[in-house]
């Protein structure tokens, strides 16, 4: 992918191109960008099954022109079942199987608290219209992807047990071949109740007694009480104010304090040139600052040790810019949090915009996949610690640390920009390359996402802390950034999966809407 899409009627961005033009077709409808997203959000759930599911959790950031953006937190939390004596024996939380299904599946309240809000809109298009899409997908199959393909071979030995992932994703108990023809009956058969009974019905109707029968049955913590319990919240975003722009993100407990703070450090190093070692050097280095806030202070919003938008002041970003020694790099023996997941924006006519991401945190989150339902079932609750002394110890009731964090950025000049990207602890970092690339040095929006990438820590399952580099940086750049002390590894791919899958969309003041998909995934960006 070259060059940035454009439209004027709308567009939708997904890292599958179905789920895009799903969301397309919504807006080409009359649909507004909640709308769009609630179709694309249901469609990818069902043909990109690796990445996201029903059963996972979501974050939105949502603005309307001339209005402060909203935010609303569809995180799920632990089960009251859900203690340390549940886990007793164990050192950690298991990350796959019935014990890693121990929070409740925040996105479908999500969805339904979207368009709570974008009611007063107006025209809105029914439920069963918006999730056509998914249901037809679902119940006429669609074709395995190599990312699917791949993951599903990477990790094949810790999912193929798990309850209900053999009978749904593998072929005679082998990992499908790309091009393989999925079909998910079970979870068309729930998209259709849910588009015929509502949203509802996923927490506090029958589809959740059967949900909650059968993770019961198959030894999840998980009950009929705790889905009951639980509503999507609307909160207040983060936001950090730029020489031109306000960027906005997510509170805890996601990590979009970090993605934040990586913007409003790196501005502080006074860089005036893209793709050389001061740019790259600039926002590592401003990375690993931010991502030792992160570490000490994100954690379920009602038990935080310090105030998030204490980091972002211009006070406390000048003492840690001043830190950053633009020619040595800090050592960074630090652990990182993996993740996968899916980042989708959408713009409508009216200038209405939506940052949205949905996740299951690893790839096929716990592997159980409810026989009854077809949904699958996320292990973020695996980010709880058994140590009581932790920060993210395990509670009943507690929310879990998430990577998750999608970004909307207001220019003074009447931009709007919602971006993003999968990627567990590389989603700041890849947010941090495209934001620079675009509003700091001249690049066109496709350009700014499809440009080479690097990666400081694991994401994907690697245990490595490295400085991971695609192949496609120049030989000279990898040389400064070694003698500076960075543990450099290059990638042999030129575009790599363990960068993540990246989106942006940029709204103009006369109305032209620019969009621009990863070409490291399946997706598109699909205009009216």
């Amino acid at each position: 992918m070259i060059h940035t899409r454009t439209a004027l009627g709308g567009m939708q961005v997904a890292p599958h191109h179905l789920a895009a033009q799903a969301g397309r077709d919504v807006l080409r409808d009359g649909g507004n960008a909640v709308e769009a997203m609630v179709a694309a959000a249901a469609a990818i759930a069902v043909v990109y099954p690796h990445m996201n599911a029903l059963g996972g959790d979501g974050f939105w950031l949502i603005h309307e022109p001339g209005k402060p953006p909203v935010a609303i937190d569809a995180c799920g939390f632990a089960a009251g079942l859900a203690d340390r004596a549940f886990y007793d024996g164990l050192d950690a939380i298991p990350s796959r199987g019935p014990k890693a299904a121990l929070t409740v599946a925040g996105t479908v309240g999500g969805w339904a608290k979207a368009l709570e809000l974008a009611a007063p809109w107006g025209q809105a298009l029914p439920l069963s219209r918006l999730l056509a899409d998914a249901i037809r997908h679902a119940h006429d199959g669609v074709a395995v992807t190599a990312s699917q393909a791949q993951l599903t071979q990477q990790k094949f030995d810790g999912l193929k047990d798990a309850p209900g992932f053999a009978d749904t994703y593998l072929v005679n108990g082998l990992p499908p071949p790309v091009g393989h023809v999925l079909k998910q009956p079970a979870l068309g058969r729930t998209l259709a109740t849910l588009a015929e009974r509502g949203l509802d019905d996923f927490y506090r109707g029958e589809l959740a007694q059967r949900m909650a029968a059968e993770l019961e049955r198959v030894g999840s913590p998980l009950r009929t009480a705790d889905l009951a319990a639980y509503h999507a919240q609307i909160v207040e975003p983060l936001a950090v104010r730029l020489n031109d722009c306000t960027v906005y993100n997510l509170p805890p407990p996601t990590q979009g304090l970090s993605a934040l703070m990586i913007l409003g450090l790196f501005e502080r190093l006074g860089v005036t040139e893209g793709e050389g070692f001061a740019h790259l050097h600039g926002l590592v280095e401003s990375t690993k600052r931010a991502f030792r806030v992160r570490d000490r202070v994100v954690t379920d919003p009602r038990r935080l040790p310090a105030d998030p938008k204490s980091f972002l002041t211009p006070e406390a970003l000048d003492a840690l810019a001043s830190q950053i020694d633009p020619q040595k790099s800090l050592p960074w023996p630090d652990m990182a949090a993996p993740g996968d997941t899916i980042w989708m924006g959408a713009i409508d006519n009216k200038g209405r915009s939506v940052s949205f991401i949905q996740s299951v945190y690893w790839e096929f989150g716990s592997g159980v996949v409810l026989q009854d339902t077809g949904v699958t079932w996320q292990n973020r609750g695996t980010s709880f610690s058994l140590d009581p002394s932790a920060l993210n110890t395990l509670e009943p009731g507690r929310k879990p640390f998430h990577t998750l964090n999608p970004s909307l950025a207001l220019f003074d000049d009447g931009r709007v920009m919602p971006y993003g990207t999968m990627g567990g602890e590389g989603q700041p970092q890849t947010q941090a390359a495209v934001f620079t690339r675009y509003a700091r040095f001249g690049q066109s929006l496709q350009q700014a996402v499809t440009a080479p990438r690097w990666l400081l820590g694991r994401t994907w399952g690697d245990v490595s802390t490295s400085l991971k580099l695609e192949s496609r940086f120049a030989p000279a750049l990898v040389a400064s950034l070694k003698a500076a002390g960075h543990q450099v590894e290059v990638l042999d791919e030129a575009f790599s999966d363990t960068m993540g899958h990246a989106g942006a969309l940029v709204r103009h003041p006369n109305g032209v809407i620019e969009g621009a998909a990863d070409p490291r995934s399946d997706g598109a960006a699909c205009g009216v």
